[in-house]
């Protein structure tokens, strides 16, 4: 091996400076989650002002956001395996951030939803190079772990969101919730720039693999279509039930937007956080003695929880209903850490960020793409029906598609144990 193709020899990171990395790259994924899911505490004022449908506000929770962020997540992860993750993650936040802060400004359905397109723009960047970095920097056994507590974000960012958004709108006007959304993102990104150093990775220069040869690659192993089917079916029921919460509890169970914006976000925190810790957990630890475990843990939790969901939809007390939603809205997050550690060690380190991104392609298309919209469309066909209860028995149908995800985690396992690739 001449000199030109060695690794250079450097220090291993600390585990401190480690532990800075995760939480930088947490507090960018958190307001990855904010920014997405601002909207769904805001969908009712919005829809007032603008006079939108239920069908028009499940598209810019969906499609608007879903239609570029799905498809550019493979070049821009292509583009981080290529040159410097961690420029492609802050130039990424810059972008979403901005785009969130024109949200503020809409005044017209199509306007916001081109807004929306642009936040979608943005965070394609985020997620699958910040998968790879955390593989770069943690060793195998602590993976799962890693990953959990950057997935952390997704609750933190989703309670922020709802919060936040809530508590600005309710005292100011729902445009201020976006601009100041958004504006903070932008403050951030330099700062993550500074902070966070692109890991040394231990690949030839100039080894260049085409996407499409790390697509083929997980293309053969069915352990890949398995989970990545699951977690659509789960993400589409997921993102769906999310963006549409907090309305059904203004509409069906009578809390202001101040009262439904502390009810999610107290769920978020309480059963989101739990869930991605728990998960995180037992991947390591059962996946450490079958790789199976990293499919079937997230495979049990679906199929537990989708029946307590039903329960308190269905149910008439607030607090009935905050009970019944805290384990299984715990259990529904517990797939993150063990399953994208699992999609990690399908493919060669260097091929890690295009993988992440292969798989959220699949992922978003069908469950970011398609759940508040469809969860949206139902709720005004069943309209004519149930009224105002609509939007209820919609959420229900929705939670169906748990128990499919299920399905495809538990066929996944089996197979996980054949297709792993070690390191």
């Amino acid at each position: 091996m001449d000199a030109a193709t060695q690794t250079p020899t450097i220090a291993p990171p600390t585990r401190a400076y480690r532990g800075v990395v995760l939480a930088m790259l947490l507090l960018v994924y958190t307001f990855n989650f904010l920014d997405r899911q601002i909207l769904g505490i805001l969908a009712g004022p919005i829809k007032a002002e603008l006079g939108l449908t239920d069908t028009q506000l499940g598209a810019l929770g969906g499609i608007a956001f879903a239609l570029l962020y799905s498809t550019l997540a493979i070049p821009l992860a292509l583009l981080a395996d290529r040159t410097s993750r961690t420029w492609v993650i802050t130039v990424s936040l810059g972008i979403w951030s901005g785009f969130t802060a024109l949200c503020g400004v809409a005044g017209s359905f199509w306007q916001l939803f081109a807004f929306r397109v642009g936040v979608g723009v943005g965070e394609a960047g985020g997620v699958a190079p910040s998968y790879a970095v955390i593989s770069d920097y943690f060793p195998p056994d602590r993976r799962a772990r890693a990953l959990s507590i950057y997935s952390l974000g997704i609750p933190l960012g989703s309670a922020g969101g709802v919060l936040l958004g809530g508590y600005i709108a309710q005292a100011v006007e729902w445009r201020t919730a976006f601009l100041v959304v958004g504006l903070l993102g932008l403050m951030i990104a330099p700062v993550f720039r500074l902070v966070v150093r692109e890991p040394v990775r231990p690949v030839q220069q100039g080894d260049v693999v085409p996407v499409s040869a790390v697509f083929g690659i997980l293309a053969a192993k069915r352990s890949f279509w398995f989970l990545a089917l699951g977690a659509a079916c789960s993400s589409m029921c997921g993102y769906g039930v999310a963006f549409w919460l907090p309305s059904l509890l203004m509409r069906s169970f009578g809390l202001d937007l101040m009262g439904a914006g502390q009810f999610l976000g107290a769920l978020l925190l309480m059963g989101g956080v739990a869930g991605v810790l728990l998960g995180g957990w037992l991947g390591d630890r059962l996946g450490g003695k079958d790789k199976a475990a990293y499919a079937w843990v997230p495979a049990v939790s679906y199929i537990v929880g989708m029946p307590l969901f039903v329960i308190g939809v269905l149910s008439s007390s607030v607090t009935a209903a905050f009970l019944l939603f805290l384990i299984p809205q715990a259990l529904v997050y517990v797939w993150l850490g063990p399953v994208l550690t699992a999609v990690q060690h399908l493919v060669p380190a260097h091929m890690r960020a295009s993988a992440a991104a292969s798989f959220l392609l699949i992922n978003n298309l069908v469950g970011l793409g398609l759940g508040s919209w469809s969860v949206g469309a139902l709720s005004d066909a069943l309209t004519p029906s149930y009224g105002a209860e609509s939007l209820r028995y919609a959420i229900i149908a929705a939670l169906g598609f748990y128990l499919l995800a299920g399905l495809f985690m538990a066929l996944a396992g089996k197979h996980l144990r054949k297709d792993w690739v070690a390191g």
